[in-house]
């Protein structure tokens, strides 16, 4: 067994390992923290393969992002878990349903891979080889170039996301005070300074 083949084996397990824990853990906040973990792993199988851009990606933004996102939420909402996990046995046809629906994709795409593995090698834009170039410098390339478009889209799709959930969550509240930026950037000496005479022997 080769280095690279123990490392998988490695990673695999954990990964495996942690994503059961995600789901049978009784506390959240370890729930949670066995993600990290599994994200972790599964940046090191990316790592393996030669999809650097893929593993920080995952770092970056699942592990730096949401995760982290999801135990602060998590740890600072008073949230009933348990009365959230004896309504799941409602949703239980519903995630079998989609699980169903997930495992048909995969099996029509493994069985795609083996009765034509030609398929791989007619892509419009195959990704140049290691030697020549890293496969984030060409995924940028093509991105950047032939599906900027797209990307700018996507981008302005997310922007609108953004907001909308901002404008949805934002709660204004009537009891404190807020600035007026026009009022203070239109306020001239006379109106900022108010000179008050003061008799001898009298407070203002």
């Amino acid at each position: 067994m080769g280095l690279q083949a123990l490392f998988f084996y490695i990673f695999a397990f954990i990964a495996i390992a942690s994503a059961f824990m995600v789901i049978s853990a009784r506390n959240p906040v370890h729930s949670v923290l066995f993600l990290i973990l599994t994200f972790f792993n599964a940046a090191g199988l990316f790592l393996l393969t030669g999809a650097e851009f893929l593993a920080m990606i995952l770092l970056v933004v699942y592990v730096g992002a949401v995760a982290v996102l999801f135990l602060f939420v998590v740890m600072m909402l008073d949230v009933d878990f348990a009365a959230l996990r004896t309504k799941a046995l409602e949703y239980a046809p519903v995630g079998a349903l989609i699980g169903i629906i997930l495992a048909a994709e995969l099996i029509v795409v493994i069985g795609g891979s083996v009765i034509s593995p030609e398929l791989a090698q007619n892509t419009a834009m195959p990704i140049p080889a290691v030697s020549e170039r890293t496969n984030t410098a060409a995924l940028g390339d093509v991105l950047y170039t032939h599906y900027v478009f797209y990307f700018q889209l996507a981008g302005l799709v997310l922007l609108v996301a953004m907001i909308g959930a901002i404008v949805l969550t934002l709660k204004h509240r009537v009891d404190i005070k807020r600035q007026n930026i026009a009022a203070q950037v239109a306020r001239t000496p006379a109106t900022g300074v108010e000179v008050v005479k003061v008799k001898p022997g009298q407070g203002i």
